[in-house]
């Protein structure tokens, strides 16, 4: 060995080096946020890392390996989740609203061996889950009204979303996590102008409403008032009618003189003969 290096160094260099690269190629270290599949001539015959429910990511399979060089190779499939965003597009309600819709949707390979069979790469699965994801997403949000997706049922129908979306994902051994709207407009111009009258006319109708409902409630407690009032009134009348009188008279003195804070009497001059009888409680005179 010794003479074959120094008669051909150069040789035996390059031997060595093809050496070294082949032994270190043939233990490749598997990072912990990557699935390792295991390639042997265009077939897929082994999975290093990969994902598993309920397990931290790279507790098992990260580290160490092993492959035969030159007839393994590896394709690298990340373990973390992933998110497709949907192009932004137009969506029907069932109130006939055109609605600008922008969505999107968190995944993570679970099946990184299908996911290779299926798609080949990462890019592949995300361009084809992404009109998928705008056509559910189409669909759901055809069947509710505008109103729908400014209350907490928006939350039901991103979850149909998923589950349809999910349906298909697993066909390409992937698992579709979340679906969410990150925006939702209706088109500029004159549908955004016309769809702002209607809901301010809407709002201004239900404050209409609001006030005549308060209207009315007023109207009825002041006539249970008035009602409470003069059942008041009568049984005091029958129990001690002088007082009686000397209260009625007492509220025509406050209502003539001086009137009550929201409606005061304008100043005026009232002249009476001290015999009056409207002056009598005044005098201390009895009818």
């Amino acid at each position: 060995m010794t003479d074959f290096i120094q008669r051909r160094p150069i040789l035996a260099a390059v031997t060595g080096f093809i050496l070294l690269f082949l032994l270190l190629s043939a233990f490749p270290i598997i990072p912990e946020t990557k699935q390792a599949v295991v390639v042997r001539f265009g077939k897929p015959v082994r999975i290093y890392n990969q994902y598993e429910p309920g397990k931290p990511i790279g507790s098992v399979g990260a580290g160490i390996n092993w492959r035969i060089p030159i007839a393994e190779e590896l394709v690298w499939i990340d373990k973390r989740v992933q998110d497709v965003d949907m192009q932004r597009q137009q969506v029907l309600s069932t109130d006939q609203r055109r609605l600008m819709v922008d969505a999107f949707a968190r995944y993570r390979i679970v099946d990184p061996q299908l996911m290779y069979v299926r798609a080949r790469t990462e890019d592949q699965l995300r361009d084809q889950l992404k009109p998928i994801l705008g056509s559910e997403v189409r669909n759901e949000l055809g069947k509710v009204s505008f109103a729908a997706l400014l209350t907490p049922e928006r939350q039901g129908i991103m979850d149909s979303v998923r589950t349809s979306l999910n349906r298909i994902a697993r066909e390409y051994g992937a698992e579709i996590i979340d679906v969410r709207i990150k925006k939702t407009d209706l088109p500029e111009g004159t549908p955004l102008e016309s769809a702002f009258d209607r809901m301010r006319t809407a709002r201004m109708q239900e404050a209409q409403s609001i006030r005549a409902q308060g209207l009315k409630q007023a109207q009825i407690i002041q006539a249970q008032a008035d009602a409470d009032a003069a059942r008041t009134y009568a049984a005091s009348f029958g129990k001690d009618p002088e007082f009686y009188d000397f209260y009625r008279a007492m509220q025509s003195y406050r209502s003539t003189f001086i009137g009550d804070p929201k409606n005061p009497v304008a100043p005026t001059n009232i002249i009476l003969s001290p015999q009056n009888d409207y002056l009598k409680e005044f005098t201390g005179r009895s009818r």
